[in-house]
């Protein structure tokens, strides 16, 4: 869903600190007003417009696109019974009832939650979570107010002390949805804007999150991972290709698909999001079906969510392991251990659409053989 009058403009030219001045001269010639400027993940800005404005200074030499702001969601999450992190350190499908921490641990590591904010004070935590930043200005100021506690509970699978993949990982709260789980494209750069800023690497960034595609999104995501940031975004739960959706159709960020207890893609929902999305921009799956973890109700408190959004946290958790051994690895690196080390043929392969046939594999010991 689109706002009206309202728009995100991509001008030429690689992003910078002259973005400020270039938004104003812009306006000024066209009317509008400018409501954000980024500065590194986007050369651009935020204005409201009138249509007709916003249709001439499309036309303008220096502007690249004009993009009507629109609504971005957090992968809707269900209610489901438990299981939780086994199936992922070891190939078999008989689960042996453990999970093994390597020495690391993501120790080291700062995983940046792009979600409804973190109940920072919450006992999976240990003091290891904070704030970094909040696009939305409510007031809650990176916390999370979310009825379903999406934001607390996608950090606790990242890095919360039982509940999480990596229990050693720093948390920061990038809060770039509502209370209701919404919120705008325009926010989300400017979330994408700060990490790509303010990053304390080696970093991940999780993205539970999703909408229709949007092109000034994808550049903005795809900038980030360029300037060295490990991105794992959703691949939403639509039951549709994740081709179609932003940011899981990022070339360079790692698209994670949910699975079920039964070695399927996760289907067969109800409601408004219906299963797992698939085909080729998925690049691997993990568990996104009955999965406990930190919830926001109190600081002791846990619940049983089910959703992409569930799945994309065991990745980025993964992704901070490796980051912990090898805090110099790129991105492109990062990715290729995750997607070549995943258990192959591990899913019911009827089920998957076109998907790639990769389960996530996050073992004890962590010798990738792509950074020697």
């Amino acid at each position: 869903m689109t706002i009206e009058g309202r728009y995100i403009v991509s001008l030429k030219g690689a992003a910078g600190p002259s973005v400020q001045s270039a938004a104003g001269a812009v306006a000024s010639r066209y009317g509008g007003r400018v409501e954000r400027t980024y500065q590194r993940a986007l050369n651009g800005f935020v204005l409201t417009a009138t249509e007709a404005q916003a249709r001439r200074l499309a036309a303008d030499p220096q502007v690249e696109r004009v993009e009507a702001d629109s609504v971005v969601s957090g992968a809707e999450t269900r209610y489901y019974p438990l299981w939780n992190l086994d199936r992922v350190d070891q190939r078999s499908s008989v689960l042996d009832d453990e999970f093994r921490y390597p020495d690391q641990a993501g120790a080291g590591v700062t995983a940046y939650i792009m979600d409804t904010g973190i109940r920072t004070s919450h006992s999976q935590f240990g003091g290891r979570a904070t704030v970094g930043f909040d696009a939305i200005d409510d007031g809650w100021n990176g916390q999370d107010c979310n009825e379903q506690g999406h934001g607390t509970h996608v950090a606790g699978t990242v890095g919360g002390a039982t509940y999480g993949m990596a229990n050693q990982v720093n948390l920061v709260s990038v809060r770039v949805l509502a209370c209701n789980n919404l919120g705008l494209t325009s926010q989300i750069i400017a979330g994408v804007d700060w990490i790509t800023q303010n990053a304390q690497r080696p970093a991940v960034v999780n993205m539970s999150l999703g909408g229709g595609e949007s092109p000034t999104m994808e550049i903005a995501v795809a900038n980030s991972i360029a300037s060295g940031i490990t991105y794992v975004v959703a691949a939403g739960n639509k039951e549709q290709d994740a081709c179609n959706f932003s940011p899981a159709g990022v070339p360079a960020a790692i698209t994670v698909g949910a699975s079920n207890p039964m070695a399927e893609r996760a289907t067969g929902w109800g409601g408004t999001d219906t299963g797992s999305n698939w085909g080729t921009c998925v690049d691997l799956f993990a568990p996104g079906e009955s999965i406990r973890s930190a919830h926001n109700a109190t600081d002791l408190a846990s619940r049983v969510l089910r959703g992409t959004s569930m799945a994309a946290p065991h990745v980025a958790g993964a992704a901070a392991l490796v980051l912990s051994v090898y805090p110099t690895a790129t991105p492109a690196q990062v990715a290729s251990i995750l997607v070549g080390r995943a258990t192959p043929d591990a899913l019911r392969a009827d089920t998957l659409r076109g998907s790639p046939n990769r389960l996530l594999y996050a073992p004890e010991v962590i010798d990738p053989p792509a950074l020697v």
